[in-house]
């Protein structure tokens, strides 16, 4: 098992690559953050993220996986993950997750942020707090050499104070020149995270998704990607792409003019 994961560290150069698409995404996102209010439609934001990338000459990397046919996901109130943009105009009171992954010289980076439109409920505004202390609590934990299943016990945690529930069908994932890799990372603990290694020179992403009611999730019958939640409460979610290094996790998506850890919404 030891041996599987040691193919997934990268050397110096590698890493500095997976450094520059983070940095790039990071961009990306702080690039549309002060367009994502109410008025614009989601596919407006496809279309920013598009052309931005396209105008430094990379690649948005959902355009085209698995046949998904935008470059970027937008994830609406009670949308969990996966959300396709199109005609919906945000409006006060929504939340929305804007999920985008750029593919660098080969290397990806990737990154998701929940967005508070205009005057927001207490309960959206607490779910998107926690989503965000829960990812931060999971990635200062993280030390090099540690089982996965550290991520999933700290999002738990975290994600108990407030009485909201973690999401388990979909998973954070190892990431390097390809989009989703070895090893998966839930954010709950299980057998298998349990004897899976972060080894320094990995990438993976930390991205819990947090419901405000019960953890079920149901697909749209509309399409084949969007999942919402079963009960149909509001769903928050965050991510960072982590490098591990040889002193501890190395954020490698963070925005000049996001919220850093410690932030309150």
């Amino acid at each position: 098992m030891l041996q599987n994961l040691r193919k997934l560290q990268l050397s110096e150069t590698q890493r500095q690559g997976m450094r520059a698409a983070g940095r790039f995404n990071s961009q990306l996102m702080d690039h549309i953050r002060g367009y994502i209010q109410a008025g614009i439609s989601t596919g407006e934001i496809d279309r920013l993220v598009h052309e931005y990338t396209l105008a430094h000459k990379h690649t948005p990397a959902t355009l085209g996986y698995l046949g998904y046919t935008k470059s970027c996901c937008t994830s609406v109130n009670d949308v969990i993950c996966h959300g396709i943009p199109g005609d919906y105009v945000l409006k006060d009171g929504d939340i929305i997750n804007v999920d985008i992954t750029s593919i660098v010289e080969g290397w990806h980076g990737d990154q998701s942020e929940t967005f508070l439109i205009g005057n927001v409920s207490e309960k959206a505004r607490a779910v998107t707090q926690c989503a965000f202390d829960s990812m931060h609590r999971a990635i200062g934990a993280l030390t090099p050499g540690c089982p996965v299943s550290i991520i999933g016990e700290n999002v738990v945690a975290e994600s108990d104070k407030y009485g909201f529930t973690v999401v388990r069908e979909y998973v954070g994932h190892g990431l390097g020149r390809r989009f989703h890799q070895y090893p998966n990372v839930p954010h709950f603990p299980d057998r298998k995270s349990r004897q899976d290694y972060l080894l320094p020179g990995m990438c993976f992403t930390v991205e819990p998704m947090i419901n405000a009611g019960s953890r079920f999730t149901k697909p749209d019958t509309t399409d084949n990607w969007t999942v919402r939640t079963r009960d149909g409460s509001l769903s928050a979610q965050f991510e960072h792409t982590i490098l591990m290094t040889e002193k501890g996790p190395e954020i490698l998506t963070t925005c000049a003019n996001g919220p850093k850890a410690g932030h309150r919404f």
